[in-house]
């Protein structure tokens, strides 16, 4: 069996998903007509920050976070008249991500032609998490 280049794995995503330039993607926003989904990882947020007012799901667990049966569920999920606008560091993660949703059955799904990266270029508002708290005791 050979392998499948992730490459390969994001060019057919994308080939059946809605990708919008980082402009399309803010002008949606700022409309109120869709909601940012951050799917980087918590260390990628805590480095460069996250978009103001963008939701973040970890890639990890995406799927259980939408779907309305899961018990891990989150309520900010289920607007069915909200389109999701998933992104993450450069736009391959959020590929696969938004294909895996939309082959869920998911209808309003989205992702930003290269990432973060482009959305910060685009000059989206970009907020530094606020420090961790310590744990106490251990």
């Amino acid at each position: 069996m050979a392998i499948i280049p992730v490459s390969e794995l994001v060019a057919r995503a994308n080939e059946q998903i809605i990708t919008l330039s980082p402009q399309e993607a803010l002008d949606k926003v700022a409309a109120g007509a869709a909601k940012f989904v951050d799917i980087r990882d918590v260390r990628e947020l805590e480095r460069e920050g996250k978009v103001d007012g963008s939701v973040h799901a970890p890639r990890g667990m995406l799927e259980f976070w939408f779907d309305p049966q899961s018990p891990y569920h989150r309520d900010v999920f289920a607007n069915a008249e909200t389109t999701y606008v998933l992104f993450c560091a450069a736009g391959w993660r959020s590929a696969l991500a938004t294909k895996t949703l939309a082959d869920m059955g998911f209808a309003n799904i989205a992702h930003v032609d290269g990432g973060f990266g482009a959305l910060k270029a685009a000059g989206a508002d970009i907020r530094p998490l606020p420090p961790r708290q310590e744990q106490a005791g251990g």
